[in-house]
């Protein structure tokens, strides 16, 4: 795929930062726009955000990425990743930012990041793979009953999220696989950008139109989509996909932070300790599983050099 000069401009800028420094950049990035978003609640209402921020994140992303119609018709099973995708995402973002209306940050980013953690955990068969899963489990409690009340809505919403969220990393990495650079991440915001028009406009009226709820929803577009979508795509291109996930294990305290300075939503201290709980049982998952797959591609190994070594005397017959 022929990148334009933008693309080509961000490769070389990042190219130049540690790979560590671009995934926590995207962290950074995605939590500061959930915090900055509920400015112009009041006016356009979650979904008027949402639906602007996808709408513009779309565009930039497109003209980044320079998406080829033809793709989609050449490449087997492409469209259908991308509609999948895109609605996924979609419901996440109804989800995640209309939660955070009804509940602190951190506590949502902590229980959306229950979605990749289960995927983390998918398939485990080892008694030591409960470890995490109960780490987690302690950390959810914590953070449901450690001081300050969560609305059921909210908790809710944030599941909602989670399952979306988690729904779209399997789908999108068909979608990696199918489509080459960024174009399938193009595709995919602008269909979500579609889906949430008919919430964002019944929603946010006229107010879509206002110069201060466009210029967050730019912020919150370019803050929380376009910059960490293409950060933690190169960053996947120079570490292994355990360390990233390690790293992105901080976004519950990340979202924490953001919600506590931007936001001023205040947590119980046992409600940190839950947040902690569950980032670092993402952490334990993490490296579980990259001994897991060390492990079996081990007894792969194994396996084939025992059938060599059976099949050798017969063909020397």
């Amino acid at each position: 795929m022929k990148q334009s000069s933008t693309a080509r401009g961000f490769s070389a800028a990042t190219g130049k930062v540690p790979a560590p420094g671009l995934v926590l950049g995207g962290v950074c990035g995605i939590q500061f726009g959930a915090a900055f978003a509920p400015r112009v609640y009041p006016q356009a209402g979650a979904a008027g955000v949402v639906f602007l921020r996808l709408l513009i994140a779309g565009v930039l992303l497109c003209l980044l990425w320079r998406p080829q119609r033809q793709a989609l018709s050449s490449v087997k099973g492409a469209r259908g990743t991308v509609i999948a995708a895109g609605a996924l995402v979609a419901g996440h973002h109804l989800a995640f930012y209309e939660a955070v209306d009804h509940i602190p940050l951190g506590a949502v980013a902590t229980i959306e990041f229950l979605g990749p953690f289960a995927i983390a955990l998918a398939g485990s068969r080892r008694a030591i793979d409960l470890l995490p899963a109960g780490m987690a489990a302690g950390g959810i409690m914590l953070l449901g009953g450690g001081g300050v009340p969560l609305d059921p809505l909210g908790l809710l919403l944030a599941a909602t999220a989670a399952c979306c969220w988690g729904g779209y990393i399997l789908v999108s990495a068909r979608m990696a696989r199918r489509l080459s650079g960024g174009q399938g991440l193009a595709l995919a915001v602008v269909w979500a950008a579609v889906l949430t028009a008919p919430y964002g406009i019944a929603q946010g009226g006229t107010a879509l139109l206002d110069p201060g709820v466009l210029g967050v929803a730019a912020l919150v577009a370019v803050a929380s989509s376009v910059l960490p979508y293409s950060l933690n795509l190169e960053a996947l291109r120079r570490m292994p996909p355990r360390v990233f996930g390690v790293l992105t294990s901080l976004e519950p305290a990340a979202g924490a932070v953001f919600g506590l300075v931007i936001l001023g939503q205040q947590l119980a201290w046992a409600q940190w300790l839950g947040i902690a709980a569950v980032a670092l049982a993402s952490v334990a998952a993490t490296f579980l599983g990259a001994g897991q797959r060390k492990a079996s591609r081990v007894r792969a190994k194994g396996k084939a050099a025992r059938q060599e070594h059976a099949v050798l005397p017969t063909e020397s017959r």
